[in-house]
């Protein structure tokens, strides 16, 4: 009781815990995560519980993955790793523990511009909306 946001986190996280999308080789990071110069691309996941509650254990929010490529490059990539995301997330309902479960809705992704961190990577918002619905 009382612990929906780190249900909630341990849900997301657990997806790309997995030993099928660790085999999509993208690599995947916390949301304060700060590119180095050490990779072509990869993810950086925020979860941002911030909508109403149909209980005190329940939460409804917004999944936030930046998606890193490399820049000059164009889109496609960045596409298809949203196309990718897309397989995991989309109208998916996740149940990885005991107290809940979190579905998920229908996504967005767009180019963000240049990494402030390492300009040779550019970035793309790939959101989607999820509600927590735990057990009261």
């Amino acid at each position: 009781m009382g612990s929906k946001y780190s249900n909630l986190e341990t849900d997301i996280y657990s997806i790309f815990d997995t030993t099928k999308w660790k085999s999509e080789g993208i690599l995947t990071k916390p949301n304060n995560y700060t590119s180095s110069n050490n990779s072509d691309e990869f993810l950086r996941i925020t979860v941002i519980p911030s909508g109403k509650s149909v209980n005190k254990e329940s939460v409804s929010g917004l999944l936030l993955i930046e998606i890193f490529v490399s820049a000059g490059k164009g889109s496609k990539r960045a596409f298809e790793i949203a196309d990718t995301l897309d397989q995991y997330l989309e109208g998916k309902t996740l149940k990885t523990n005991l107290l809940g479960s979190t579905q998920f809705t229908f996504s967005v992704c767009a180019p963000d511009g240049y990494d402030k961190d390492d300009p040779s990577l550019y970035r793309y918002e790939y959101n989607i909306s999820f509600n927590y619905f735990g057990v009261q």
